[in-house]
């Protein structure tokens, strides 16, 4: 286990970025995903099948299709414990994104025209579901409800095989049944620019490596993104009030994600920091696998200096625990989900809470927001000029003329008789 004790002492920004450079550095995989992009963007389904091979498939020939059969995707392959939980996680997620999906809003201008702001879903969306380590089905239910909930008619899922059957199993609870076993950057390239046999989509969203995170990025011109997660990461904020072993137990929790990002609790309590690190210690030892990038133990002289050093730090998720601190929530500004209260285990939001699990990280927070509806529907503007003309035309003419585009001048007033619009 490693530890660091860190103190705020008044530079709560210095404070964050020493807390955030505990983090290992990346190597860069631009080159070796620019290849695998290309090559997918110009050989279509011949090299994707040859890159699945190479990089899914162990080297082993990639099947002719990779699209997973109907009858591999069953949802009575799950325990029943697993479906129930899925089930709660199914309708929390989907009433939550309903509830972020915006009405069209029609507004009236005085010279009489109308911009009727329309809020429309895209056509069909790709959902990234990572492999490796174990199943996600939490990914999917995260994806695949949201863009469901923001109006996308087509759904496709991409995950590496082999497919494990709780993930085939969650897709068919969802009612997606286009499935690609295929992972990687091949398969963001795949569904970004198409290919003879897949049809291109409009956003791909979900988790993935950094590989898959570089790919994003790369085909973040022909495609929507959704947004680049990395490494997780939790920030607890606590007073003396709060439990030092529940505390333990979400920062363990957080450390099952890997050594990418360190987790933190802050506090003005030296006594609650001490005793959090004996409960890490005494816990973590039947819980080896849990092992963050560090455990950092930070020092605030106040509650203002702890809620600035938060708002520096842009976590991707904030726990606020203890009632002094509880009573900060309405002003935080900088983290991608907020769990408020005792009971607030970040992990609750991971399932079944109803929020997102797809939160921006490495302190994207200051800008960047979670999954959600948003990521799969767009704005855009309905304008019924109308009686507005000539008012209109008065107006914008000269700015026209004054920007040297006469004939934007000529358009505008071409609509404009002696009795008003023709």
């Amino acid at each position: 286990m490693r530890f660091e004790r860190i103190a705020v002492a008044g530079d709560p920004v210095a404070a964050a970025a020493s807390v955030r450079a505990l983090a290992p550095a990346p190597a860069s995989v631009s080159e070796v995903v620019a290849e695998i992009v290309g090559a997918v963007r110009d050989g279509g389904d011949r090299a994707l099948r040859e890159l699945v091979a190479r990089f899914d498939m162990g080297g082993a020939p990639a099947p002719e299709d990779l699209r997973v059969a109907a009858e591999e995707l069953d949802a009575g392959l799950l325990a029943d414990d697993v479906r129930a939980g899925l089930e709660v996680a199914i309708t929390n997620v989907a009433l939550v994104a309903d509830a972020a999906v915006g009405a069209d809003i029609d507004v009236a201008l005085a010279q009489g025209q109308r911009v009727v702001l329309r809020e429309v879903p895209v056509r069909r969306a790709a959902i990234y579901v990572p492999g490796g380590h174990a199943p996600y089905p939490s990914t999917v239910v995260m994806g695949v409800v949201t863009a469901r909930a923001a109006g996308v008619e087509e759904v496709a899922v991409l995950t590496p095989p082999p497919i494990d059957a709780v993930i085939r199993a969650t897709c068919d609870l969802c009612g997606v049944h286009e499935v690609y076993a295929m992972g990687g950057a091949h398969a963001i390239a795949a569904l970004a620019y198409g290919t003879e046999t897949i049809e291109r989509a409009d956003v791909i969203a979900g988790p993935g490596s950094l590989i898959v995170q570089e790919a994003k990025r790369q085909v973040s011109d022909s495609v929507g993104i959704d947004g680049f997660y990395g490494p997780s990461d939790v920030l607890v904020f606590a007073d003396a009030s709060a439990d030092p072993e529940l505390i333990a137990l979400d920062l363990l929790a957080q450390g099952e994600h890997g050594p990418g990002a360190p987790v933190v609790l802050v506090s003005g309590s030296s006594p609650l920091l001490h005793a959090v690190r004996e409960s890490l210690e005494s816990l973590h030892a039947d819980r080896e696998h849990s092992d963050p990038a560090a455990f950092v133990l930070v020092h605030a002289e106040s509650l203002l200096e702890g809620l600035r050093f938060c708002e520096a730090f842009a976590p991707e998720h904030l726990e606020l625990v203890g009632p002094s601190v509880e009573r900060l929530a309405p002003r935080v500004r900088s983290a991608g989900c907020v769990f408020v209260g005792a009971a607030g285990a970040t992990a609750f939001g991971d399932y079944v809470a109803g929020s997102n699990h797809s939160l921006p990280t490495g302190g994207a927070a200051r800008y960047a927001s979670g999954l959600s509806p948003r990521a799969f529907r767009r704005r855009m503007s309905e304008v019924h000029i109308g009686d507005a003309a000539p008012a209109l035309a008065a107006a914008g003419a000269p700015i026209a003329r004054a920007e040297g585009f006469t004939v934007h001048a000529e358009s505008m007033l071409a609509r404009v008789g002696e009795n008003g619009p023709s």
